[in-house]
């Protein structure tokens, strides 16, 4: 790896292990709420609109995604079959590989979809958390254009080297794709959380530049209404890119969180705590399970990954929330 990358990733690391974290200005509202009907393997864990379209992913699905009907209150999940080629070598050590292998035995998903974007040209992108990849598909059923992008494999490296995509069940977790299909966003989950950006050329996707946007460690309380709140590890959960600026679903801090797209530096929070996690709503488990985000300029849409686990009040398909834009808009000033 050349110095200097090494020297921008040390540098990177510092400046994430002395950020500080904005505060939500504000509490977003809830519109409504949609349970989902029909997917396979459950787990939603990715949203994406494309025009006026929503689809989603779920982890333990490999062989199709789902477009949403969305007509009545509760949510029809339509299934697209996908054939998906071989999955390329995308750098991630052996060791890592096999545990996730062993894994999709027991729940199912080799692939772990994660996230979901789309650009303007009819391209659909989804990430394999469990391969550190990323599959195109077209969203015109024409099968010839499903394909593995081709990335570099200095990208792996780069982020590992910072630290990040070193643990099982902590790599990609969320991506999002520019209108124009020539650059993407990858979000790495945990231990170290970090945001990733690369760009298409000629023959490989690459980085322009570090690929590392940011590297962060530490850990963050789970908000006061939480059962049980405790410290836990940052963490993000997907990826949205409106007017030019990234959007990061943070997960066990129950907030959106708007982005500089090209430095990961945060403008400004919003929390949905106060809506999720009424007394109805509330899942008995030991963390947040917001899993997809796609904001427009009316709102937001945040999917829960509930693991087929209960809501309080006896839900147990995924659901989705929509939320109203703040007021002012995604583009407010501190």
């Amino acid at each position: 790896m050349r110095t200097g990358v090494v020297l921008a990733i040390l540098m990177l690391s510092a400046l994430a292990a002395t950020s500080v974290v904005a505060a939500p200005v504000a509490e977003l509202k809830l519109v409504s709420e949609h349970p989902v009907d029909g997917m396979r393997g459950g787990n939603l864990s990715g949203l994406a609109l494309c025009g006026e379209a929503l689809w989603t992913v779920s982890d333990r699905d490999d062989d199709q995604i789902y477009r949403l009907d969305r007509s009545d209150t509760v949510w029809k999940a339509e299934k697209f079959g996908i054939d998906v080629p071989p999955v390329p070598e995308s750098g991630l050590p052996w060791g890592l590989r096999s545990r996730t292998k062993a894994a999709s035995f027991i729940r199912g998903g080799d692939l772990d979809f994660e996230g979901v974007s789309c650009d303007n040209q009819g391209g659909l992108y989804i990430v394999s958390e469990s391969h550190a990849a990323v599959l195109r598909v077209s969203l015109h059923g024409d099968d010839s254009y499903t394909r593995w992008l081709q990335i570099a494999p200095g990208m792996v490296r780069e982020a590992r080297a910072s630290g990040m995509l070193l643990h099982f069940n902590a790599l990609f977790e969320g991506l999002a794709v520019n209108p124009e299909g020539n650059q993407i966003w990858l979000a790495a989950e945990r231990e170290r959380r970090g945001l990733i950006s690369i760009k298409r050329g000629q023959s490989l996707w690459n980085c322009d530049g570090p690929c590392v946007l940011l590297s962060e460690a530490g850990q963050e309380v789970q908000p006061v209404k939480f059962t049980d709140a405790k410290a836990v590890s940052k963490d993000f959960a997907d990826l949205s890119l409106f007017n030019g600026k990234l959007f990061t679903l943070e997960r066990n801090a129950f907030q959106i969180c708007r982005r500089d797209a090209v430095t990961a530096k945060v403008e400004l929070c919003w929390s949905f705590a106060d809506e999720t996690l009424t007394p109805e709503r509330r899942y008995a488990q030991p963390y947040g399970l917001a899993e997809a985000l796609v904001v427009d300029a009316e709102g937001a849409w945040v999917g829960i990954d509930n693991n087929f686990g209960p809501r309080a009040d006896g839900e147990k398909r995924p659901v989705v929330y929509r939320f109203a834009a703040p007021v002012g808009g995604w583009s407010a000033q501190p």
